[in-house]
């Protein structure tokens, strides 16, 4: 009988053993942590998971399957969750689109959708788009579809509801695109260089001084209009940082205008004011920082037509456009542009 005993209750362990989790194991981590957690949510779940002082955190979740937006308080990825995976990520926040990585069971998803997102980045260049003229740009959004399409059909052990959203945002997303360099195109014609720039006046600076425009005429003043949650802006900072101490000394000033609002930032302009100032010490970043006091409705935004970031602006030392929509610092046509106006 204590042998049978000793025998059920084996049975019992090992079908216990391997039952499914009905849970996701999370765990990672983080190298110079943004935060002091984690976010995972989507449209109808979010849970916070704390993390140490090393960048570590462990937590487990109950969840519907499907994709995920994994917040680390700077930047994001997508997480493809379903439970009984058990997730490791990894990740360093100076490269953090390149460096996320994620490994266990039901990584090979998640993996996927990083993938997919350096893809994107490295087929929609906007400035090498905006540079091509209506024909050619067409033939290279079509040549871009055809690389995502290949690349989204070309593992058959990503989950289907992963393969196929992605399939069916290639055309929203190319459209977005294709209205964004309409818009710009346009901006750039009502906005043509040589013409006075619009205006910003009294803006807070970091030092909790005013700046304008003006205070700047007798040099060049290259725009950096951007916003503390712009994954995009944030990637470009390296740059800008490099472009800054490349012409330290010259004859430009590098000013970099947050429009941080109320709406990104649980409905308070005091939150958005300290994130700014917040981030502005964490990244060590240079140049002249200002935030414009009505973010997106600030009179200087609406005037420059700026309805998507990070936007790049050059002003001559006589207050007039040298380019409404200047390449990105992290763009060779940027040094090129310089170099034609002898800074």
């Amino acid at each position: 009988m204590r042998k049978i005993a000793y025998f059920m209750v084996a049975l019992a362990i090992a079908s216990c053993k391997n039952e499914p989790k009905d849970y996701v194991s999370l765990s990672g981590n983080i190298t110079d942590k943004n935060s002091d957690s984690v976010v995972i949510r989507s449209r109808n779940y979010s849970k916070t998971i704390p993390v140490n002082e090393d960048g570590s955190f462990r937590d487990t979740l109950k969840i519907e399957t499907g994709q995920y937006t994994f917040y680390d308080g700077g930047e994001s990825a997508s997480v493809f969750l379903k439970n009984g995976f058990d997730l490791v990520i990894t990740l360093d926040t100076k490269m953090f689109d390149e460096t996320v990585k994620f490994s266990g069971n039901g990584a090979e998803h998640s993996n996927f959708l990083a993938q997919k997102s350096l893809l994107q980045e490295r087929l929609l260049d906007l400035d090498e788009l905006m540079a091509l003229d209506s024909v050619a740009r067409e033939e290279k959004f079509m040549s871009i579809k055809d690389e995502l399409t290949s690349f989204y059909n070309s593992d058959q052990s990503i989950d289907t509801s992963v393969v196929n959203s992605s399939l069916k945002s290639i055309d929203p997303m190319l459209n977005s695109y294709r209205r964004y360099i309409n818009a710009d195109l346009a901006m750039k014609r009502d906005l043509p260089k040589g013409t006075p720039s619009p205006l910003f006046i009294d803006y807070e600076n970091i030092t909790g001084e005013k700046t304008s425009l003006s205070d700047l005429k007798g040099k060049y003043v290259y725009i950096d209009v951007w916003a503390t949650w712009c994954g995009p802006c944030k990637a470009e900072i390296p740059s800008l940082k490099k472009i800054e101490k490349q012409y330290h000394g010259k004859n430009i000033a590098f000013v970099s205008m947050s429009i941080d609002d109320d709406r990104s930032h649980g409905g308070s302009w005091e939150k958005a004011n300290e994130d700014w100032k917040k981030m502005v010490a964490e990244k060590e970043l240079g140049g002249i920082q200002i935030f414009a006091p009505k973010g997106w409705k600030s009179e200087f935004v609406q005037d420059y037509r700026i309805n998507g970031i990070p936007r790049f602006i050059l002003v001559d030392p006589e207050g007039n456009i040298v380019s409404a929509s200047a390449p990105r610092p992290s763009s060779e046509a940027l040094i090129k542009l310089f170099e034609e106006e002898n800074i």
